[in-house]
C-alpha cells in the first residue's frame, strides 16, 4: 500500500503492541492507533476517521481494510490501479447479495465524491462501538453500501457476482462429471469439486445467494483476486466442499507460498493469533 503512495495508518484494537511490533510498524506507516476492542473494524474505522479528520482538504482517497483476510498472495499494484472512480465512487472488491446488497467490507475504497458526499458524514456520525457483531454485519457492513447508494453515490465490485458464478459453467459440470466412473471418482479432489460446482449451479438457479470468498474462493483466486479469507479455512462456515486443495490452487495458479498462511493457520488453532 505504501509502495503505491498511500498513507498507510494502522489500527490495532488489541489494546497494546510490544516495542518490537511498532518500531516495525513505524518503518511503514504514517501513524498507529491503538484501542481497545470496542466496535469491531467499523469502531476502529470510526475512531481513525475522526482522529485523523477525514477527509482533510487534500484527501483523494480513503481505503478501509481489515485482517479478516490472508495475503496479499499477489502484488496489491494491479488492484489498486484498477480503482476508477471516474467508473465508481465507491469500489470493493466482492459484492453480496446476502441479507442485502453490499460490498464486503474487508476492503472499501472510497474517492473523492464519496468522501464529501452527505452520506459518508451521516454514516459515520451514526457508527456506534457497539459489542454484537450480527448487530455491526447488518447495519454497518450492510448498511454502508445501502447508505452511500441511496446518497447517490455508485458502487461496484472490482470482481462483480455474476462473472464469478459464470465461471461455474455446465462445461465445467460436464469435464467434472467426465471424471466419474460407477460413481466414483478417479481424483478425490475433483470429487468435492464437482459436489461443490453442483452446489453453486444449484444455488445460482434458485436465486440463493452466496458469500462469494467462501463459496467462490475458487473462481476468484483463479482470476486474480490476492486474498482469500481466514474463517474460510479457519472454521469453513459456510461448508464448502472443495476447499481441501486451496494449498495447491494458491501454490499451482498463482505462484505464491502457502506456507505463511499455513503458519498462520496453526497459530490460531492453538489460541496465538486473533
Amino acid at each position: 500500500m505504501r509502495a503505491s503512495g498511500r498513507d498507510v495508518v494502522f489500527v490495532s484494537n488489541a489494546g497494546k503492541l510490544n516495542e518490537v511490533a511498532q518500531a516495525e510498524l513505524r518503518e511503514i506507516c504514517a501513524g498507529i492507533i491503538l484501542r481497545r476492542n470496542v466496535g469491531y473494524d467499523f469502531g476502529a474505522w470510526r475512531d481513525a476517521i475522526d482522529r485523523l479528520g477525514l477527509p482533510r482538504a487534500e484527501t483523494e482517497e480513503v481505503i478501509l481494510a481489515n485482517d479478516s483476510v490472508f495475503g496479499p498472495l499477489l502484488p496489491l499494484g494491479d488492484v489498486l490501479r484498477r480503482l476508477d472512480y471516474t467508473r465508481a465512487d465507491i469500489w470493493g472488491l466482492t459484492e453480496s447479495w446476502q441479507l442485502r446488497y453490499h460490498l464486503q467490507s474487508y476492503f472499501l475504497a472510497f474517492g473523492p465524491a464519496a468522501l464529501r458526499a452527505k452520506a459518508w458524514r451521516k454514516f459515520w456520525n451514526s457508527v456506534r462501538p457497539v459489542p454484537a457483531k450480527p448487530f455491526i454485519v447488518h447495519r454497518y457492513e450492510v448498511g454502508i453500501t445501502q447508505a452511500m447508494m441511496k446518497g447517490g453515490l455508485l458502487c461496484a465490485a472490482l470482481w462483480p457476482y455474476e462473472t464469478l458464478t459464470k465461471m461455474v459453467s455446465f462445461e465445467v459440470l460436464k469435464a467434472l462429471v467426465a471424471d466419474e466412473q460407477d460413481g466414483n471418482f478417479v481424483d478425490p479432489v475433483n470429487a468435492a469439486r464437482l459436489s461443490q460446482v453442483r452446489n453453486i449451479r444449484d444455488n445460482v438457479a434458485r436465486r440463493v445467494a452466496m458469500n462469494p470468498t467462501s463459496d467462490l474462493w475458487r473462481q476468484l483466486l483463479l482470476t486474480g483476486f490476492p486474498f482469500i479469507k481466514r474463517e474460510l479455512l479457519r472454521d469453513n462456515p459456510s461448508k464448502v466442499q472443495d476447499v481441501g486443495d486451496w494449498k495447491d490452487v494458491v501454490r499451482d495458479e498463482l505462484g505464491a507460498d502457502p506456507g505463511p498462511i499455513e503458519q498462520d493457520l496453526r497459530l490460531m488453532l492453538k489460541g496465538g493469533a486473533p
